[in-house]
């Protein structure tokens, strides 16, 4: 995740916590820490800032300090922008969150639009559309109405278009979903906030409910943790003997879920495959893949085919 660039509102401070940066990037972490101090004594309540000594401290191996730093990041900043909620998981000082903040993920993914396609495809050789476009072409089969949940800005959308007669998008990033609409190839593009309740999502405002024959989200159940609304909102879409195309993070052996140091969730297949039996639909194929790299590692994933 990309740190966040608010100002402190104080020169000096915003300037210390550029060399702070500087140092940290320098791989001088413990200096990062006591500099980013220096500017925190002169803006206390700088949440963005208590966010980047919390990195700093952990880098330098500090954790309890680490982690009172994040305490303080969510303490100044209740709707947890920074996702501190989750680094205190990580650090084993509160319970893992079933789901991430929707406000951590919304700005994750606005400060991310403008480098995505080129960091995800060209950098981390992420090739999940291709790989589920190729499920579905194997299917032989024609949509009349697709739904790409997480839609991102819409690199799955090119690999779908042809096989469905209306393409619509939803997102809960709009700045994703200007670049998605740049493509040019989605009838309709909406944000929408997936760890809703189906009513609450925003997937119905302009759209009847079992409305869709193909349901897609690539990369996407990975920044939800508990997967309950997002089944629940396929369950509402999904007509008769439509496809449910997607892909996980795989956590291996088991039957659950697990918070990564990434920051993104793990999903066990078995866990998976239960949700798709309480939601009466059928794994017809699964793939067992790399969906991306992350540090230079390659992380593992599983594709799914289901069908209503």
């Amino acid at each position: 995740m990309q740190q966040s660039q608010f100002s402190s509102g104080d020169v000096i401070a915003d300037r210390r916590a550029d060399y702070a940066k500087m140092l940290d990037e320098g791989g001088e972490a413990d200096a990062a820490a006591e500099l980013m101090e220096q500017a925190l004594e002169l803006t206390p309540a700088w949440a963005a800032g208590w966010y980047r000594l919390a990195i700093y401290r952990e880098r330098a191996g500090k954790v309890g300090s680490a982690i009172e730093a994040y305490r303080k990041t969510l303490l100044l900043d209740p709707e947890d922008i920074f996702g501190a909620s989750l680094k205190l998981a990580l650090l084993g000082d509160a319970e893992m969150p079933e789901q991430p903040p929707s406000r951590y993920v919304e700005r994750l993914f606005d400060d991310y639009a403008a480098r995505f396609e080129t960091s995800l495809v060209e950098k981390l050789d992420y090739s999940v559309p291709q790989k589920l476009a190729a499920l579905l072409a194997a299917t032989g089969r024609k949509y009349s109405l697709a739904i790409d949940l997480g839609c991102g800005t819409g690199l799955l959308g090119p690999e779908i278009r042809a096989r469905a007669g209306r393409l619509e998008g939803y997102d809960l990033s709009q700045k994703m979903l200007a670049k998605a609409e740049e493509k040019a190839v989605y009838d309709h593009l909406a944000q929408a906030d997936l760890s809703l309740a189906p009513e609450a999502s925003g997937v119905f405002a302009d759209g009847a409910e079992y409305r869709a024959d193909l349901i897609t989200a690539a990369d996407v159940l990975m920044y939800l943790g508990n997967l309950e609304s997002v089944f629940a909102i396929v369950d509402r879409l999904a007509a008769p003997s439509a496809d449910f195309v997607f892909s996980v993070e795989d956590a291996g052996e088991g039957d659950g879920f697990h918070l990564a140091p990434s920051l993104r969730y793990a999903h066990t297949e078995a866990h998976v495959r239960g949700l798709c039996s309480r939601y009466t639909l059928e794994v017809i194929e699964t793939i067992k893949t790399t969906i991306r790299q992350d540090g230079g590692k390659p992380v593992a994933g599983i594709l799914f085919l289901a069908r209503r």
